[in-house]
């Protein structure tokens, strides 16, 4: 038998772990940054690229794609070239993926402050970066193919496997929920609206969470845990069980997200049923990586990369078994638009992704750089630090969750909410925010530890170099079974067969609840006064969105008895037809804006955006001065409008033409409405004085979009009229 030398690609393992810790730092710290402007709103105030909204998708981008990201690709580099006997496919093409992958990240750190966003969740990159990493994921399966057709070892082991539908699931995602028609070189409008728009998101974004935040770590969990414990992994059927049940129920999961909202009812079912089934193959793969570890446990408790392994699967047993909880119609009326799914997020972005990494990390460097770890204490140090912080940060945040829910429902006797004002609600769960944010402090801690940890552990170390490695050459075998061979056995060595199989296996649940949604009208019922948006309006959702307003605020009032005494009558399907993108939100840090038009003066509206606290005391939303003083862009709503109609929006030509002077006419009226009240009057003089020739007139102005978009929300249909007290 001939036996191949050969040599594995350890640089690019060593590039993408430096990335993993670069960036996982800078996602942390904004992350940080961010839980203090609770405590803080002001703290950037007045600089418009550090406000709330438009660092929170920079946060979950850094964290996900870039911290997570990176420690994908370290692993499976270095994971698959051991598991199939040969180098990767392509050092070009791994040089592509490791330099394409930092230059989006890059591009997203940029363009995110700035106020570049779809708004949609986990997918707020504009249409340029999707192309680019629509090409740079394919070059990453591409490489990942080639090494699997120019292997050495004949069957693919379960690590491969999930390897395998993570590259074909995510490709399939991103592209379908990121289509869109551009407007200009950084804005789009979503093909998708309102009810659809919302299915294909969250279809996107709790699959974006179960194959880039899941299936590849549970791919790294089958190939680190056993070889960190010099053990088998515990059940080679229960992992073909894990591996297939989970890829097929995973992908229907998505509408459990949008429970009690306009969504058809069949499809919220269809969310919840498969979503319960989940619990299964999600606990089979816990419980294969924990027994795993049986026979180990004295290693376990003095090895600091067991220790965050354990912690790791853990977390995602606690995260797996929450989530078919929290898609329980029951539960999910307490829980979401609280902080009780902040807490969720968490203990699968800390534990189970956050540790698993930190783990890898520490396996690893000590093997590329071919020496031990600099300081075993003070990895155990970081695990000790890490723990308390994701305890110190989760814990509170269930707590808010629980008060917010039972605040937001309590009448008294003679029907009116106790707490009628949203504002209370906040105030009191203020203490909560502050542990949250000591939680994060100890986190990022532990991580520099770690970051120092392993700088004196490489400059210890010898100069990273490709590994030496032989094996015999794949011989060639039956294309059939032989005998004795098991079903499963002969699909682990034709790779192409799986790859089909899987690709089939998560595209059904994908068509069955999408495909109905967008072609069968009658399940997104329309109602005729229901209309576009005026052009300025228009404009004032683009800056809505360019904000990041959905952030904190939702609008999407659900059919509770509490949510239509407190923001009036709820939301139904018709009303969201022209929307691109749905603006519905995931949480509520502010009350729910989907009845706010009409509900507060035009002066009121401007006083709130420039300083917040001087209409709602404590208020914790971060001042939007710049809104005030900075002119309308008004030069591309001839071009978002014909876009619209593209869509379906149903502008007519005359409207596009005249869209300036509809902007001018609307914008004038609001400047009227804001003169009727003589402190603005007079303030407005000072400023036009002030501004000389520089001056911007107040109906050219970004706040005048926004309230004018602001006072549209609702008004389409007659609503009942409740309290304006509710910031």
């Amino acid at each position: 038998m001939e036996v191949q030398q050969f040599h594995y690609d350890n640089k690019i393992v060593k590039n993408f772990l430096y990335a993993t810790m670069i960036w996982g730092v800078v996602g942390m710290s904004v992350g940080l940054l961010l839980a203090f402007m609770f405590l803080f709103p002001n703290m950037t105030s007045g600089i418009s690229w550090l406000s709330f909204g438009r660092l929170r998708p920079l946060h979950t981008n850094a964290v996900i794609f870039a911290f997570v990201g990176n420690a994908i690709f370290a692993g499976v580099y270095y994971s698959t070239q051991r598991l199939l006997k040969a180098r990767m496919f392509n050092d070009t093409l791994s040089k592509i993926n490791f330099w394409g992958w930092q230059a989006i990240i890059v591009g997203a750190a940029i363009t995110l402050p700035l106020g570049y966003t779809t708004s949609k969740e986990y997918a707020e990159l504009e249409w340029p970066f999707d192309i680019a990493i629509a090409v740079i994921w394919v070059v990453f399966g591409w490489n990942l193919i080639g090494t699997i057709l120019k292997r050495r070892q004949r069957h693919l082991y379960v690590a491969i496997w999930f390897y395998i539908a993570t590259f074909v699931t995510v490709a399939v995602l991103h592209i379908f929920n990121s289509l869109a028609l551009p407007v200009s070189g950084l804005k789009s409008y979503s093909v998708y609206a309102g009810v659809q728009d919302a299915l294909v998101q969250w279809w996107y974004g709790h699959n974006a969470v179960a194959f880039f935040l899941t299936t590849p770590f549970l791919g790294l969990m089958y190939y680190f845990v056993p070889k960190a414990a010099n053990r088998p992994i515990y059940s080679y059927r229960l992992s073909i069980v894990h591996f297939w049940s989970l890829i097929f129920i995973y992908i229907w999961a998505g509408p459990h997200h949008l429970l009690y909202t306009a969504l058809p009812e069949w499809a919220q079912n269809l969310g919840v049923a498969f979503s319960v089934m989940l619990l299964m193959p999600s606990w089979g793969g816990m419980i294969n990586g924990l027994l795993t570890l049986r026979g180990a446990w004295d290693k376990v408790r003095t090895d600091p990369v067991l220790k965050f392994m354990v912690v790791a699967i853990t977390g995602y047993g606690m995260a797996t078994f929450e989530g078919p909880m929290l898609s329980l119609k029951s539960v999910n009326a307490m829980a979401h638009f609280t902080d009780w799914i902040i807490a969720h997020v968490h203990v699968g972005a800390l534990a189970w992704n956050g540790f698993l990494t930190f783990g890898m990390i520490y396996y690893l460097v000590p093997k590329l750089f071919k020496t031990k770890l600099y300081s075993i204490g003070l990895a155990n140090l970081h695990f000790w630090i890490g723990t308390l912080g994701i305890i110190f940060y989760t814990l509170p945040m269930y707590v808010a969750g629980f008060q917010q829910w039972a605040m937001w429902k309590q009448f008294n006797p003679d029907g009116t909410l106790v707490y009628g004002n949203f504002l209370e609600t906040v105030t009191a769960i203020m203490p909560l925010y502050w542990m949250r944010a000591i939680g994060g402090t100890l986190f990022i801690t532990g991580t520099l530890i770690m970051v120092f940890n392993v700088i004196i552990t490489i400059v210890q170390g010898s100069k990273v170099t490709d590994e030496l490695a032989e094996a015999p050459a794949l011989q060639r075998v039956s294309k059939r079974r032989v005998a004795g061979e098991g079903w499963h056995t002969w699909l682990e060595r034709k790779p192409v067969k799986l790859t089909i199989l899987a690709t089939v296996a998560i595209l059904i649940g994908g068509i069955v609840q999408i495909v109905p949604t967008l072609l069968v009208k009658s399940n997104i019922p329309t109602i005729a006064s229901v209309k576009p948006y005026t052009p300025l309006e228009l404009e004032g959702r683009d800056i809505y969105i360019r904000e990041g307003c959905v952030g904190c605020h939702s609008q999407m009032v659900r059919p509770f008895r509490n949510e239509v005494e407190r923001y009036g009558e709820y939301s139904k399907a018709g009303e969201f037809v022209y929307d691109h993108p749905f603006l519905w939100g995931s949480k509520r840090t502010g009350p729910d804006l989907h009845r706010i038009g009409g509900k507060y003066s035009d002066n009121w509206h401007l006083n709130h955006m420039y300083d917040p606290q001087s209409t709602s005391s404590g208020s914790i939303m971060p001042s939007y001065q710049w809104l005030v003083r900075d002119a309308l862009d008004k030069s591309q709503t001839e071009a978002k409008m014909k876009v619209m109609v593209t869509l379906g929006v149903p502008y007519t030509d005359e409207e596009i033409a005249n869209a300036q002077q509809l902007m001018d006419e609307q914008g004038t009226q609001i400047e009227k409405n804001l003169y009727t009240d003589p402190d603005f009057a007079s303030s407005y003089e000072a400023d036009k004085q002030a501004g000389g020739e520089a001056f911007i007139e107040m109906r050219n102005r970004e706040i005048v979009a926004v309230i004018a978009y602001l006072q549209r929300l609702g008004t389409d249909i007659k609503v009942k009229d409740v309290s304006t007290t509710q910031n």
